[in-house]
C-alpha cells in the first residue's frame, strides 16, 4: 500500500492547505506501475507539479486580464481546473494524474489574483476592504466542504467498480466532486456575470461600461422607477486600437509581439511610482509564503513524532517496512485525518470575522503587520506541545492568526495597483508565492531532521520581517482605486 497526500492551496489559496490522505491501490502494470519510485520521491513531484503550475498560471492569466478582459479569464481559467481537475480523478496511473495535477493548477493559479480584481472593481470605496475580506472567507468554507467531503466519502465501505482496466474508488469519486465548484462557477460566469466597468473603461469601451452600471443600478433599485442618469465616463482613449495593431505581421512576429505585450506588464509594477510598494510586497509575500506553508507542511509530521514518544526536533526511526505491508490494502481508510482538516478549517472563522469587521476601520497594512509579527511569535508554540490534542489546538491557533494576514494581504495589494496592471501584479505576487512555498517545505524537509530548530526559528524570523515591512506599505484604508 501507498497513502498519497492531495494538497490544494486555497490562496489563496491561497489561503491554507487542505490535507487530505487519499489511497492509491498500486495494480501491477496498472494504477501502480510508475516505475517504483519511493512515496516522498512522488508526494515530492506532485507539490512541485502543482506549485509550478499555479506559479505559471497566475502570471500568465493575471496578464491576460488585464488586456482581454477579467470576465472571459476566469470563464476560461475555471473551466481549465474543473475540467482538468475531474480528469485526474479518472487518471489509470500516477503519472497522468501528475499531469491533471499541474493543468488544473494552472487554473488555480489564475483564477485567484483575477477573482479579485474583478471583486473590488465593483465594490463602493467605504466598504471594499471588509467586502473583499468577505470574499477571502469563502476559501475558507471551500475547505470545509472539501474537508467534509473527503470525511464523507473516502473512508466509506464503497469497494469501488471496475471501468475497463480502471478501479473506480472512492478517492476518485471525491476528486471529481472536488471539480464541480469550479465547473459551475464558470458556467455562472460565462452566461450572467457582467465583465468589470473599471476594466471596459481602461479599455475605452464607454458603451459597454455604461451598459454594466445600468445594470447594477436595476439590480440595487430593485422595484424602482428611477432612472440612472449618466452623461459621460472618463475612459483611457486609445488603448482599444493599440490592442489591434498585433494581429499585422507574420504569426511568429504576432506571437512575439504577444508574448513582450503579455510580460511587460509585470515589468511596469517595479516602474516608478510603484517601485517600492512592488519591492515590499515582493518581500512580504515571499516572508508569508515561505514562512507558513513551510511549517505548516510540516505541523503533522512535528506532532507524529510527538505521539510517538520523541520530541519535534527528534527522528523517529519506523524500523525496516516489509514489501508485504507496502501491498497491503488501503481500505478501510482511518478517519481521524479529515476529522482534523475539517476543524483546522474551520478555524479561520474567528480570523475572517476579526478581518471583516475590522478592515475598513484600521486598514489592511496594521492587520498584516500585527498578524504577521503573532504568527512569528506563536511559532515558538511547538516546543510546548506534548499531545495529539495539543497539536490539533496549537495547529487551528496558528491558522486562526495566519488567516488575518492572509486576508489584509489580498485587500491591501489589491488596491495598490492602477487598473491596468491590477491582475498581473497579483498575479506575479501569486507566483512569487508558490515559489517562497515550494522552497520553505523543501527547506524545512532538508533541515527538519538536522536541527529542526534553525527551519524553526527561521520561519519565525521570517514571518516577523514581514510583519516590520508591511509598515513601509502605503495606507489605502477607502481610497479610491487607481
Amino acid at each position: 500500500m501507498s497513502r498519497r497526500n492531495i494538497r490544494e492551496d486555497d490562496e489563496g489559496d491561497q489561503q491554507e492547505p487542505l490535507l487530505g490522505a487519499i489511497p492509491w491501490d498500486p495494480e501491477p502494470g496498472g494504477e501502480g506501475d510508475d516505475g517504483g519510485d519511493p512515496e516522498e520521491t512522488k508526494l515530492s513531484y506532485e507539490e512541485a507539479v502543482e506549485k509550478a503550475g499555479m506559479m505559471v498560471g497566475g502570471c500568465l492569466w493575471g496578464s491576460l486580464a488585464d488586456q482581454r478582459g477579467r470576465r472571459k479569464v476566469l470563464v476560461v481559467s475555471l473551466a481549465v481546473n474543473g475540467i482538468f481537475g475531474a480528469l485526474a480523478g479518472l487518471a489509470p496511473n500516477f503519472w497522468m494524474f501528475l499531469f491533471m495535477r499541474i493543468v488544473s493548477g494552472l487554473g488555480v493559479g489564475g483564477s485567484i489574483p483575477v477573482v479579485f480584481s474583478y471583486f473590488s472593481e465593483f465594490q463602493p470605496r467605504k466598504r471594499r476592504g471588509m467586502m473583499i475580506s468577505a470574499l477571502a472567507t469563502f476559501w475558507m468554507a471551500g475547505n470545509i466542504l472539501a474537508a467534509g467531503l473527503a470525511w464523507l466519502i473516502i473512508p466509506s465501505s464503497f469497494s469501488g467498480f471496475w471501468l475497463g482496466s480502471l478501479h473506480f474508488q472512492s478517492w476518485r469519486l471525491f476528486v471529481m466532486l472536488c471539480s464541480i465548484p469550479s465547473l459551475s462557477s464558470a458556467l455562472v460566469f460565462g452566461l450572467a456575470m457582467p465583465e468589470s466597468p473599471r476594466f471596459l473603461m481602461e479599455a475605452g469601451l464607454e458603451e459597454a461600461a455604461i451598459e454594466v452600471f445600468q445594470k447594477m443600478f436595476r439590480m440595487n433599485q430593485w422595484g424602482s422607477s428611477r432612472p440612472l442618469l449618466i452623461s459621460g465616463l472618463q475612459t483611457t482613449s486609445g488603448c482599444k486600437n493599440q490592442r489591434g495593431k498585433a494581429a499585422s505581421g507574420s504569426r511568429l512576429q504576432h506571437i512575439v509581439c504577444l508574448t513582450i505585450r503579455g510580460l511587460d506588464p509585470m515589468r511596469q509594477i517595479f516602474f516608478r511610482p510603484l517601485t517600492s510598494r512592488s519591492i515590499v510586497l515582493l518581500i512580504i509575500f515571499y516572508c508569508i509564503s515561505f514562512g507558513y506553508y513551510g511549517l505548516w507542511m510540516w505541523l503533522p509530521e512535528l506532532f507524529r513524532r510527538m505521539e510517538m514518544g520523541g520530541l519535534p526536533c527528534s527522528n523517529v526511526s519506523h524500523g525496516a517496512v516489509s514489501p508485504d505491508s507496502q501491498n497491503e490494502s488501503c481500505y478501510p481508510v482511518k478517519t481521524a485525518v479529515y476529522m482534523e482538516g475539517f476543524i483546522t478549517a474551520a478555524s479561520n472563522l474567528p480570523g475572517n470575522i476579526f478581518t471583516i469587521l475590522l478592515m475598513d476601520v484600521v486598514g489592511g497594512r496594521v492587520l498584516l503587520s500585527c498578524s504577521l509579527l503573532v504568527s512569528g511569535v506563536s511559532v515558538f508554540s511547538v516546543w510546548a506541545v506534548k499531545t495529539k490534542t495539543q497539536s490539533l489546538v496549537m495547529s487551528c491557533v496558528f491558522s486562526a492568526v495566519s488567516v488575518v494576514a492572509w486576508n489584509a494581504l489580498d485587500v491591501v495589494s489589491t488596491e495598490l495597483y492602477p487598473t491596468a496592471l491590477r491582475s498581473s501584479a497579483l498575479g506575479f505576487f501569486t507566483g512569487i508565492a508558490r515559489v517562497a512555498a515550494l522552497m520553505g517545505n523543501l527547506a524545512f524537509g532538508q533541515l527538519v531532521d538536522t536541527n529542526c530548530a534553525i527551519p524553526v526559528l527561521l520561519v519565525a524570523a521570517l514571518l516577523a520581517s514581514g510583519g516590520i515591512t508591511a509598515l513601509k506599505l502605503p495606507q489605502t484604508k477607502q481610497a479610491e482605486l487607481m
